[in-house]
């Protein structure tokens, strides 16, 4: 399996949600991150980064809250903004850095 890393450093954008499963925001994040997939298909990578599980990704990010998107290409950080980002929107930023 690819590290962290190595995922983020895709030429193709990759969006990070940096989550908890205790987290009430983070659960609101599922479907929208879903809708985005299915409408991004192959444009798109999409991870899930579970801060309690993954504390040192996180910690290296700086993530003080959560959820947290963050949306790379080629390691670089493109965009980046806590709390619940709805679907279009998304899909507006990630059409905005391919």
């Amino acid at each position: 399996m690819a590290s962290f890393q190595e995922i983020i450093q895709s030429d193709k954008p990759v969006l990070v949600d940096f989550y908890a499963d205790w987290c009430g925001p983070c659960k609101m994040m599922k479907p929208i991150l879903e809708e985005v997939k299915g409408e991004m298909k192959d444009e798109l990578t999409i991870l899930k980064v579970d801060v309690d599980r993954n504390p040192d990704a996180a910690q290296s990010l700086g993530i003080q809250s959560i959820p947290t998107l963050i949306l790379f290409k080629n390691g670089k950080v493109l965009w980046r903004q806590a709390g619940v980002v709805p679907a279009k929107q998304l899909q507006q930023i990630v059409k905005e850095h391919v």
